[in-house]
């Protein structure tokens, strides 16, 4: 097979309307449009949602209920066990763990230890919040928890 002997799949490639082309197009005269009004002219037409100057659906419905979601506090979560690629009694923090890949972003609220797998090398680790299985585990090997 060469680069010559491609093709497009049935259908795939459709010509574009060619709009007031004469009656036999289908589309002549007033292109598709009808005769006069809003929609007929150029740049006319009414938004998305409006219902002729009535009072829209999405103002008829009543507000109810309140969401939290903008005050949830968003953090970057560690795994315990992707700490072990820093050396015996490192100070990690959030942006040694970028540096070390482990992280692609802060978020918001600064990063989070979670006690997911195991701990190998003793270490001072500085974060915003802990799991109680991640210090304890982090505590266990012989090394510290600071909150910041």
């Amino acid at each position: 097979m060469y680069i010559h002997d491609l093709k497009n799949a049935e259908g795939e490639k459709q010509s574009k309307k060619r709009l007031g082309r004469g009656i036999g197009s289908g589309v002549g005269k007033t292109s598709g449009k009808g005769h006069k009004g809003q929609n007929a002219r150029s740049g006319g037409g009414v938004r998305p949602g409006f219902e002729g100057g009535q009072n829209p659906l999405y103002r008829r419905i009543p507000i109810k209920g309140f969401s939290n979601a903008k005050f949830k506090k968003v953090y970057s979560t560690v795994n315990v066990s992707a700490l072990n690629v820093f050396e015996k009694d490192t100070e990690v923090d959030a942006l040694k763990l970028l540096d070390a890949g482990i992280l692609s972003k802060i978020e918001k609220d600064g990063v989070k230890i979670l006690g997911n797998g195991e701990l190998t090398v003793a270490l001072k680790v500085k974060a915003n919040k802990f799991t109680a299985q991640a210090k304890e585990k982090i505590l266990a090997q012989g090394g510290s928890v600071e909150e910041v």
